[in-house]
């Protein structure tokens, strides 16, 4: 009997830690490359449950509508640039192999058209460090540095939202409310700690982690096992 490990029992794929993404206000992904876009407008900047930080309702020029992740610095009626004219600007959708040296970056593809995987919490950046034959070098949050496709699309700026983790919980339900709303496992309190009334294992008259054994004389078969009709339970006083 080996331990039961959380990542596994969420990767099996139950409904027991599966994320509630019908409440999620949608898809973050870049438009598919095929799509020929060269812009769009900020029609409103939205809070989902399951993204840490704000998002962007954008309306492109081919008339669809997509959702990314809002950067510091933009507001509604804003216009979004896509492409290899796009101006280096938060908010902009462009290739790495466009984008210079130097420039914070977020919602990084991992393969070209994939809609963007790293660097998407409220308050990261990633930063091109250098530009390598077909492939670019950046530094994610961690500092850690990857080569990515230079076809890999990436958004220009830092994810707004960066005050996030300096503002505490204060209260044990709103980390309840938060865990809840991506359906992480939020402890329990355990039997042997709580009151008599609220638990069979309640109570503070022994520490054994089960059921009194003691059953009446007139149980009916099934249940009539343990201490049948015991006078008195515990040790003997000398």
């Amino acid at each position: 009997m080996g331990k039961n490990l959380i990542q596994q029992k969420r990767g099996k794929g139950s409904s027991t830690y599966r994320a509630p993404a019908f409440r999620y206000e949608g898809d973050i992904k870049y438009l598919p490359l095929s799509e020929n876009i060269t812009g769009g407008k900020i029609t409103d900047i939205i809070h989902s449950s399951g993204h840490s930080g704000p998002l962007l309702k954008i309306k492109y020029d081919n008339g669809k509508d997509g959702h990314n992740i809002a950067p510091e610095g933009v507001r509604v009626n804003d216009m979004i640039q896509v492409g290899q004219a796009a101006e280096v600007k938060p908010g902009a959708i462009m290739s790495l192999k466009d984008i210079p040296e130097g420039t914070s970056i977020y919602n990084i593809e991992v393969i070209p058209g994939d809609g963007g995987k790293f660097c998407r919490a409220s308050g990261a950046s990633a930063k091109i460090l250098s530009k390598i034959k077909n492939h670019v070098l950046v530094q994610l949050p961690s500092k850690k540095e990857k080569l990515f496709h230079f076809n890999c699309r990436a958004s220009v700026g830092i994810v707004a939202g960066s005050g996030r983790v300096d503002k505490p919980f204060i209260k044990a339900g709103g980390r309840f409310y938060w865990k809840r709303a991506r359906n992480k496992l939020y402890p329990k309190i355990s039997g042997i700690a709580q009151n008599a009334v609220n638990h069979p294992f309640g109570g503070s008259r022994s520490s054994k982690k089960n059921k009194p054994s003691t059953v009446s004389r007139n149980a009916p078969p099934g249940r009539k096992v343990g201490l049948i009709a015991a006078k008195r339970t515990g040790r003997h006083k000398r």
